[in-house]
């Protein structure tokens, strides 16, 4: 018995842990914005892919905010991972077949580009120590391909499509996944994964 409360406190103690901590986008990083205008803004800068919004401020005391739309690109130094964080407006067909600027991350570029969306969603986990679940917040990462064609696809989070799309190299890469232990659902994996694919191809 004594254990099994134990075992619950320090559950706990993980569970407003994790609800206490602070999400890369509710925070101000330093960076840089450039406007489809041309302007180049430095100062400290917040997002919001949500509702694909930026904030700038340029330490002087007036915030703006900026659409998709009036962006080009914005890069961030990101504390929280200690590497800077590079972001595109590119249009996408979210719905109804209109096409507007949307913000994505680029994680590779080359003959394969990677972007990614992040967004916070509810998930249900059951848990050894009492009756029923519980629900936590977490980052949840949406993966997309740009194409040489300029279109956007949301990536379905199959091994066996990613392999299709890699083609003749799809032998080694998987070689290279088996030998890193490395997985598709990982972001900084599939990175790795995209990156090594891409290599075959640089000149």
């Amino acid at each position: 018995m004594r254990n099994k409360v134990i075992a619950f406190f320090i559950f706990f103690l993980l569970s407003v842990t994790v609800h206490a901590q602070q999400w890369a986008f509710e925070l101000w990083h330093e960076g840089k914005i450039v406007l489809v205008s041309g302007d180049t803004l430095k100062g400290l800068v917040k997002y919001d892919l949500q509702q694909d919004l930026i904030q700038y401020n340029s330490q002087r005391g007036n915030i703006e905010a900026y659409t998709a739309r009036k962006v080009l690109l914005f890069e961030i130094f990101d504390k929280t991972v200690g590497q800077y964080r590079q972001f595109f407006a590119l249009p996408y067909n979210a719905s109804g077949g209109y096409r507007a600027p949307v913000f994505f991350e680029l994680l590779a570029e080359g003959k394969m580009t990677l972007l990614v969306r992040e967004n916070l969603e509810y998930r249900s986990y059951s848990s050894p120590y009492y009756y029923g679940s519980y629900s936590r917040l977490v980052l949840v990462y949406k993966f997309y391909l740009l194409e040489e064609n300029g279109n956007i696809t949301e990536f379905t989070g199959k091994k066996s499509d990613l392999m299709q799309l890699m083609g003749k190299r799809a032998g080694a890469v998987e070689d290279y996944m088996r030998e890193n232990k490395l997985k598709i659902e990982d972001r900084d994996d599939f990175v790795k994964i995209v990156s090594y694919y891409n290599s075959f191809f640089k000149t």
